[in-house]
């Protein structure tokens, strides 16, 4: 099963709680996102969403604090479903979003990755494959930094959801 972990940026203003208006948010189909992603107004993580929580907020679920750390992956005020099972949306507001891009662009990747590889690396095919895994959290990181940038640069609000 493909699954797809999504950011996308929406305007204050717009943001509702009605399921089914978050779930249209969702909907496009890949041509679209991939342009909102060149655009930085959408952000996707691979099924290994769990794996990027752990680099910003130490493991899963939220072991640190509440703030920053704790909300570029998957912090945020859930909306559950009405149908049981399915994962809840997660809101950041705009003030939050700026948080985040302030975090973000003050986090010296460098230090994450020291402080999370150990949990990392066996997942990843251990030291040997350390250059490789490396660049790819690197990339996510770049990529999360601009999608949190230019939200907040908008003074957007964030929604997030695991699209299966």
């Amino acid at each position: 099963m493909s699954m797809y972990f999504h950011l996308r940026a929406v305007s204050p203003g717009h943001l509702r709680d009605d399921v089914r208006w978050l779930e249209g948010l969702f909907r496009d189909d890949w041509e679209t996102v991939r342009e909102r992603i060149g655009r930085h107004r959408e952000e996707v993580l691979d099924k290994l969403y769990l794996d990027h929580e752990l680099l910003y907020a130490g493991s899963p679920p939220h072991h640190v604090a509440d703030g920053p750390p704790a909300q570029v992956v998957l912090g945020g005020r859930p909306v559950f479903h009405s149908a049981h099972g399915l994962p809840p949306f997660l809101l950041l507001t705009a003030a939050e979003t700026e948080r985040v891009s302030a975090y973000l662009g003050a986090a010296d990747f460098d230090e994450l990755w020291r402080t999370s590889r150990g949990g990392l690396l066996p997942r990843y095919g251990g030291s040997d494959a350390e250059p490789e895994a490396r660049a790819v959290f690197a990339a996510a990181h770049r990529d999360l930094t601009a999608f949190y940038t230019q939200t907040a640069h908008y003074g957007d609000a964030v929604v997030k959801w695991l699209v299966l």
